[in-house]
């Protein structure tokens, strides 16, 4: 199930129900593209360090998804390496937004 919750900007949870019966709220931190197929990386609402990374496949006409483990060490250590690079972009493209918005109350 994926939830919103509105603050300056709306922020995506969806629920993980785990083989051992447990359940995780995590933040989707974003939806990104490797090799033609999409994955998924999520936070933990737990205050933990980890992020789940999974395969996704959205289903629109349904208004539902579904999260797809990632089977080989491989793909997933690639997949691992893109989200780091999506995160990076992200990262620098906030701080140039900031740098730009600084300039703009200086002048």
């Amino acid at each position: 199930m994926s939830e919103h919750e509105h603050d300056e900007e709306e922020v995506d949870f969806i629920e993980i129900d785990f083989d051992d019966g447990s359940t995780v709220r995590c933040e989707v931190q974003g939806i990104f593209e490797l090799d033609g197929d999409e994955y998924i990386a999520l936070l933990p609402d737990d205050d933990s360090d980890e992020v789940y990374l999974y395969g996704y496949k959205e289903y629109p006409e349904e208004g539902t998804y579904e999260l797809v483990d990632i089977e080989s060490d491989e793909l997933f250590q690639r997949v691992s390496d893109r989200y780091d690079e999506a995160a990076a972009e992200e990262e620098l493209e906030l701080a140039e937004a900031e740098g730009d918005a600084e300039e703009e109350d200086t002048e």
